[in-house]
């Protein structure tokens, strides 16, 4: 098994992180821009505390989106951002009534599935987590 990846494959994670990451820096950021209207929607979906479940929301969605875009503690963030996924699939997405909600909750599903491989994988050769472990050799 090789261990290093090649080029080619570092562009496509570099990719991938692009691409996953872009949602959560999209949501978290409109829920930042729209602080009154999120809470009042986690407080519609009984979350106790709802203050505090928009500050970990905001958290967890734009500043991990952004730290998995640059590829900075990657392997952690896509863990979190994976269990994130799941949470909220079950939390905001398990109304299967409510109709979009069965896609919702199977996309979070999927991205979960896309997050733990990133965990394992790693960020590849383009990010700060590779170039921090050059320069320390």
């Amino acid at each position: 098994m090789r261990l290093v990846p090649t080029s080619q494959e570092n562009t496509v994670i570099l990719i991938a992180r692009i691409l996953a990451s872009a949602i959560f820096i999209w949501a978290g950021w409109n829920k930042l821009m729209a602080a009154g209207a999120t809470i009042a929607y986690l407080e519609k979906i009984g979350l106790p505390v709802p203050m505090a479940a928009y500050f970990v929301t905001v958290v967890v969605e734009f500043v991990g989106g952004l730290l998995l875009l640059v590829g900075y503690a990657a392997r952690p963030v896509a863990a979190v951002l994976g269990v994130w996924c799941i949470l909220t699939a079950l939390v905001g997405h398990s109304n299967f009534a409510v109709q979009g909600n069965q896609v919702n909750f199977m996309k979070n599903l999927a991205m979960a599935g896309g997050f733990a491989a990133m965990t394992v994988l790693g960020p590849g050769g383009y990010s700060l987590d590779a170039t921090m472990r050059r320069r320390e050799r």
